[in-house]
């Protein structure tokens, strides 16, 4: 299972609105036959590439397989149908799939008499598509707020400048994350003060090589110029004329955007905490101090400290002389109602 777990990583960054899945094929004696991924929307499963890469190897083989084979025809087939063709007699999978249009292969691969075993590390597996499952489960996508900020707290000096305030290491590395995303958020107050492109970007200001660039979301009732640089060629755009945090992700949701990575300032990043819609925080803290100037947040509502919004610290890591931690609110997630 930890093969098929690389392979699902490795095969490609970002596979939304689809998950990351991989797929080992053993022989009876328990020999690699083949290895598949998925590497996104309109690319076969992950068992329908090892079956291809196996050819008649795959009959009386066990497939490993890190999510449920799915049981439904969308832009491919339905992969339980495609390992019973090929003559699979056990597979070994780890998380059940959250969606209810695509569940079922379990079932399905039994009925026809395959051995089939379930949950194997499944929390490991899920952790390869948090957001892609979030998304699935609660009906909106997975909210990741990132900001930058000084060791007082300040993402602006008192002039209203802003660049840099962390290092280039720091830079690239949210350009890394970004590309785990399928939407940029930010607030109309960013676009018509900075014009920023909002595109994936090295730090010589250049097309990072990405196939596919997360699409740019702008939210708020403010009109965006034609020639703003949000508007250019170089990925999709939306503009969201709404103040509405659930509306936006309702939108968003329509879309199949599971993953959306909130920037901006930093009243639209407290309307989305005031809202409990920020699933994660990436805070970029840089050795140095303004004392005065924008704060990263504003408008929480959070008036005393007995309503102090805790985080869960899941990691520190220092990038150049920066240092990037990332945490998670404190609240259950709400899972989506029967029939919503």
């Amino acid at each position: 299972m930890r093969r098929a777990l690389d392979a699902a990583r490795e095969a490609v960054a970002n596979a939304l609105p689809n998950p990351r899945v991989g797929c080992v094929l053993l022989d009876p004696q328990g020999t690699v036959v083949a290895v598949g991924a998925h590497r996104g929307p309109g690319t076969p499963h992950a068992e329908v590439d090892a079956l291809t890469r196996a050819g008649a190897a795959a009959r009386g083989a066990t497939a490993v397989v890190t999510l449920e084979p799915c049981n439904h025809t969308g832009r491919t087939g339905p992969c339980s149908e495609a390992l019973i063709a090929a003559g699979v007699t056990r597979v070994v999978y780890a998380a059940d799939d959250p969606n209810p249009l695509a569940a079922g292969g379990a079932a399905r691969l039994r009925t026809a008499g395959v051995d089939v075993e379930g949950g194997v590390l499944a929390d490991e597996a899920e952790r390869v598509n948090v957001a892609w499952t979030h998304a699935v489960r609660t009906g909106r996508p997975y909210v990741t707020w990132k900001l930058a900020a000084t060791l007082d707290g300040r993402s602006a000096a008192a002039d209203g400048s802003s660049r840099w305030i962390t290092g280039p290491d720091a830079r690239l590395d949210v350009q890394r994350l970004r590309s785990a995303c399928d939407a940029i958020l930010v607030g109309t107050g960013t676009v018509v003060a900075d014009d920023p492109r909002l595109t994936l970007r090295d730090d010589e200001d250049a097309p990072l090589p990405y196939e596919v660039q997360p699409t740019r979301v702008v939210m708020g009732e403010r009109a965006i110029a034609p020639d703003a640089r949000v508007r250019d060629d170089e990925a999709p755009f939306l503009h969201l004329a709404t103040r509405d945090v659930d509306v936006a992700l309702a939108t968003l949701a329509e879309r199949e955007i599971r993953h959306v990575w909130l920037e901006g300032g930093p009243r639209l990043a407290g309307a989305f905490l005031a809202a409990g819609r920020v699933d994660e925080v990436v805070a970029y803290l840089a050795p140095a101090l303004l004392g005065a100037g924008a704060t990263a947040l504003s408008g929480t509502g959070i008036e005393t400290i007995a309503d102090t919004l805790r985080l869960d610290l899941v990691d520190v890591t220092r990038i150049g002389p920066d240092v990037r931690l990332t945490a998670h609110p404190r609240r259950a997630v709400p899972t989506r109602k029967e029939g919503s």
